[in-house]
């Protein structure tokens, strides 16, 4: 955060250094009679969150660059290795479904080269990212497992059921060294609606007056149900005991847009869903595959080949089963009070987010930078796009882009790969404007000299 009395309750240590861990079983110790006066609604809400409750800890290899580090690979070929940084961080996640799917904290995630997760039996596995979106700070993890398991996952909260002055708890597992746990009252509910796009901050977030300790980011904040009503993201540095969380609001708005069979499964969809147990349709995209089949905002999803849809998880495992080998999914949808049935027909995303979208917008054509083609081009390696041909005429051309250059950025985002590229650019319409993050190197004997630029072309 920018403000210096935010401080982000994950931790994270350079150059190798990583906390270890200690086995704790989370377990329930056996109730004696004595102990039903001690097991009161907190505990017994900790006891049934705590096994979903998980430490993630990550890997982030981060290379430093010098500027005579070509000259130096001209000299010593494949015996020349780049400096590098080894970054750990450290956080906490909870379990939200059997199979392993996690959520977190982003900045607990971001960049990570690797990401193990530790959970509450002892256990360490390996996981992967799939899908985060920054203006929320929540990430969506999956579980990596050799055969198929089954994991405690916490319950949601409803989304508008927040009491202020209620008990509040804010779990963690910091450190990997066991749960952690906090109690006060909500203190206040999130002051302002969400903005579409715009980076969450206090006014969106729920105050409690439960010290969310170091290490406890992306945490689950529960009530005395032990549902889930937000995730832990920073503490008030220069007040005592005072924390912030992400609301279930958020949090449910965020899965909706990350819980798709384009995030999922890398399947061209086009419908936004929303809803834990009914599912309704948020959005459709223009001209995507749910367009096509006749799927509306505000449709009510009812069956998928037949089988009620219960929940976005589950939703979208059926469509993904149901579309194995291109095969076309048959929805049951409830529209005002009639019945529509409609069969949609999932594309790959690389087969319509290529390099001929890319060109067919922009004007030029464009391949991801590789090292033989940054070879090829005489440029330094980047994570990047190469400029290979400009279409006379075109607003690219107008502007000034030539073959050679490199595009690295698209209205101030990175640019990752060519679907998330060509996707960003499908939000825009025709004639809309685009900038781009344009990088020119020239080679001079054996230095490259790298000038940046921000262009504004129209797209086609």
């Amino acid at each position: 955060m920018k403000r210096n009395w935010i401080k982000i309750c994950s931790v994270v240590v350079f150059c190798g250094w990583l906390a270890g861990g200690i086995d704790v079983s989370g377990s329930p110790a056996p109730v004696s009679q004595s102990d039903n006066v001690r097991r009161d609604a907190v505990v017994l809400a900790v006891e049934k969150v705590m096994p979903a409750v998980v430490n993630i800890s990550t890997e982030t290899v981060v290379q430093r660059r010098n500027p005579f580090d070509d000259l130096w690979r001209d000299f010593f070929g494949p015996y020349y290795g780049r400096n590098s940084e080894v970054r750990y961080s450290l956080g906490s996640g909870v379990i939200i479904d059997e199979e392993g799917y996690i959520l977190t904290n982003l900045h607990v995630v971001q960049q990570a080269t690797r990401i193990w997760v530790s959970l509450a039996d002892g256990r360490k596995l390996e996981a992967e990212t799939v899908s985060d979106l920054r203006h929320s700070d929540v990430a969506l993890l999956k579980l990596k497992t050799e055969k198929e398991e089954r994991f405690t996952a916490v319950a949601f909260a409803q989304e508008d059921d927040l009491l202020l002055g209620e008990t509040v708890i804010a779990l963690g597992n910091p450190f990997g060294l066991g749960g952690s746990v906090t109690r006060g009252i909500l203190s206040s509910k999130n002051r302002r609606p969400p903005v579409e796009n715009e980076e969450m901050d206090v006014q969106d977030w729920l105050q409690i007056d439960a010290a969310i300790n170091p290490g406890n980011s992306g945490g689950p904040l529960i009530n005395l149900a032990g549902e889930l009503i937000g995730l832990n993201v920073a503490v008030y540095s220069k007040g005592d005991g005072i924390g912030f969380a992400i609301p279930i609001r958020a949090v449910s708005e965020a899965l909706s847009l990350m819980l798709t069979p384009e995030s999922v499964g890398n399947l061209w969809f086009g419908a936004v869903m929303e809803g834990r147990g009914e599912i309704s349709i948020k959005s459709v995209e223009i001209g995507s595959p749910a367009e096509i089949a006749g799927i509306q905002p505000g449709d009510i999803l009812e069956t998928i080949n037949n089988t009620p849809a219960k929940g976005l998880l589950e939703a979208n495992r059926l469509i993904l089963k149901a579309s194995e080998n291109s095969r076309p999914v048959n929805l049951s949808l409830k529209r005002g009070e009639a019945t529509k049935k409609v069969i949609v027909k999932l594309l790959p995303e690389s087969e319509y987010f290529n390099e001929e979208y890319l060109q067919k917008r922009l004007g030029m054509k464009l391949e991801k930078l590789t090292p033989e083609i940054a070879e090829t081009l005489g440029v330094q390696m980047m994570d990047a796009f190469g400029v290979m041909e400009v279409q006379s005429g075109s607003s690219a051309d107008k502007v000034g882009i030539r073959p050679g250059m490199l595009i690295y950025g698209l209205d101030g985002e990175a640019l990752s790969d060519t679907v998330k590229f060509a996707r960003a650019l499908h939000k825009k319409g025709k004639d809309q404007k685009a900038r781009l993050s344009v990088r020119i190197q020239r080679r001079s004997g054996n230095f490259i000299e790298s000038r940046n630029a921000e262009v504004e072309i129209t797209l086609q």
